[in-house]
């Protein structure tokens, strides 16, 4: 048969820098490497958190560069003021825990963050949660307007030049050779790159369809201002009812395989993916796993002066006033109690997922990363995840990462410097050992 002359030409990936390690040891920093730089955070010193990060087997970071603040909103980043979303209000959120306020110049920072790593022998995976969270810290909604105020459809193409400017700001101070690859967004089919598209939560393979479209432009008009340069998008989960929709143009694979099974209960029964006014009071207290003098749930927002914060995040509000109000070793209990008849489902989900995911790469013929992933979403003073169970659930994770030929992996995206996790060295390090090992 002959080849249709009119057929689009085949795309040929742009290859990982010759530079990067053989496999990447992915520890996530996300959002928190600017935002909890304040007096007493993780990331105060940035130099001490990549120095931790190394000593714990970790060759990669992966970051929100804040692209769209930095180089694309006409905003003025030269003071970049954040803090907790208010009070105490998603307090007890992971992620979300601020304690102490921060001000710094943004570009700055960007730099101090590549010399620690140039320091410590780290590499950069750039990515932005901005469309999902990062602006919500903001002391001001600027920085969400603008985010706001790109069309939908236009939100790819403009995170593509907003990283563009930073890759050559970056290369012009001489650290565009610490860059791994580059992703235009952070999951991008949950959150406000998808406005107007139908809801993932519930038409997952239907969102993923209806994106494409956009994240090609996005993706093109990065080649176009960066041919040298792999990019991509990720996904969470692993689409496999939708993998045919994922675009042509990425030169990596990544997806976050979250397999939740015995959260997956808890999200499914007490509605923490619905609305405040649904809320199944009800049924929570019936569990037993709130804490005394929990409010009620539509109580539990932010001012009305604030009230922006709650568009600017993506966190199921429901799921910010259960974790919030949650007894921590009572919902530990909860999913311990559970847990015997989720584990054999969770484990083969795992495996499934990322056979397909490698399966969809090597047919692509480009390399697979899992940039985040394993059991979900965890109250910050549960310990499920970093407890017996969920530990051995990393080493299972990694094994097979390794397995079916990731070039990167994480141990776990709870195990960096901003969660409870982080003090498990010695699992952080036999992780990252395993995977490396030949």
């Amino acid at each position: 048969m002959l080849d249709d002359e009119n057929a689009p030409p085949v795309y040929r990936p742009v290859p990982i820098p010759a530079a990067a390690p053989a496999r990447l040891t992915i520890c996530l920093w996300d959002f928190s490497w600017y935002v909890r730089t304040g007096a007493g955070e993780p990331f105060e010193d940035l130099d001490r958190a990549a120095a931790d990060t190394a000593e714990r087997g970790y060759n990669t970071v992966r970051i929100c560069a804040m692209p769209f603040l930095l180089f694309g909103s006409g905003l003025d980043a030269s003071t970049v003021k954040l803090d907790r979303l208010g009070g105490e209000y998603a307090q007890r959120v992971r992620w979300y825990d601020v304690k102490s306020p921060t001000t710094f110049d943004g570009r700055q920072q960007l730099l101090d963050l590549f010399a620690a790593c140039r320091a410590h022998g780290l590499f950069v995976i750039l990515s932005s949660w901005e469309y999902q969270q990062s602006s919500s810290f903001s002391t001001t909604p600027d920085w969400w307007q603008a985010l706001e105020a790109v069309a939908p459809d236009d939100r790819p193409v403009a995170l593509a030049e907003a990283l563009s400017g930073l890759i050559d700001f970056v290369e012009e101070h001489g650290f565009g050779d610490l860059i791994a690859f580059t992703e235009l967004h952070n999951e991008v089919h949950t959150g406000h790159l998808a406005d107007g598209l139908p809801d993932w939560r519930t038409h997952d393979a239907e969102a993923v369809v209806a994106l494409r479209p956009r994240l090609s432009r996005g993706l093109r008009r990065f080649h176009e201002l960066q041919p040298s340069r792999p990019v991509t998008v990720n996904y969470s989960r692993v689409p496999v009812a939708a993998m045919r929709a994922i675009p042509s143009e990425i030169d990596v694979a990544v997806f976050h395989p979250y397999v939740y099974g015995v959260l997956d209960e808890t999200t499914e029964a007490f509605d923490l993916r619905g609305s405040l006014t649904d809320f199944p009071r009800a049924a929570v207290d019936a569990a037993g796993i709130l804490r005394a003098g929990a409010p009620d749930a539509v109580s539990w927002v932010l001012p009305e002066d604030t009230g922006w914060k709650m568009d600017a995040t993506i966190v199921g509000k429901p799921e910010i006033f259960l974790h919030d109000w949650v007894d921590a070793a009572a919902f530990d209990r909860f999913l311990y109690e559970r847990y015997s008849l989720h584990r054999i489902e969770m484990e083969r989900v795992l495996r499934i997922w990322l056979d397909v995911a490698a399966d969809f790469a090597a047919a692509r013929g480009i390399p697979l990363v899992f940039g985040e992933g394993w059991i979900g979403y965890t109250p910050l003073f549960g310990n499920f995840e970093e407890g017996p169970v969920g530990a051995e659930f990393c080493r299972l994770a990694v094994r097979e990462s390794k397995r079916v030929g990731a070039l990167g992996t994480i141990v776990c995206s709870n195990a960096a410097p901003h969660h409870p996790m982080w003090s498990d060295v010695d699992l952080q390090r036999d992780c990252n050992a395993l995977f490396l090992s030949t």
